[in-house]
């Protein structure tokens, strides 16, 4: 009965250490996803950090270069989704590659996911909230 409370008491603070934790979240430091998300999928900050990890995984900000100079993830590729040739830029990516696709807010990332997933993609996944959201939960921007 004893072993019992203490494993109880362990999982509790494990809980509250991973789960409420205050840390930021990273492209280039903490925990690697186990397995790639489903494709099309929107990701909370924690989770996005994770999969952007995996192997052979792009980080695709398709905001503006503005918007992209002012403050981006780490190692993130710019291709602008509101740009005139951003069925042309999309296509000239390599589609054994997965992407990590986010924006300001999550709504341009979710409408880059349908253009990429009808251009024939099948690995890419979006944060939710965007860069916005990245922020708020303390992730690395960086600018230039």
């Amino acid at each position: 009965m004893r072993l019992a409370g203490t494993a109880a008491a362990l999982v509790a603070a494990a809980t509250l250490l991973t789960g409420c934790s205050s840390g930021s979240v990273s492209v280039t430091a903490g925990p690697t996803a186990a397995a790639a998300p489903a494709a099309g999928a929107s990701l909370a900050p924690a989770e996005f950090a994770a999969a952007a990890k995996l192997p052979d995984t792009v980080l695709l900000d398709v905001r503006t270069p503005a918007e992209f100079a002012s403050g981006h993830l780490p190692g993130a590729v710019n291709v602008d989704i509101e740009s005139a040739d951003f069925g042309q830029q999309i296509m000239a990516l390599d589609q054994a590659k997965s992407y990590a696709v986010y924006c300001r807010s999550g709504n341009r990332s979710k409408a880059a996911v349908t253009a990429m997933q009808q251009a024939g993609f099948t690995k890419l996944f979006d944060l939710s909230g965007g860069i916005t959201a990245w922020q708020s939960a303390g992730g690395e921007v960086v600018t230039g």
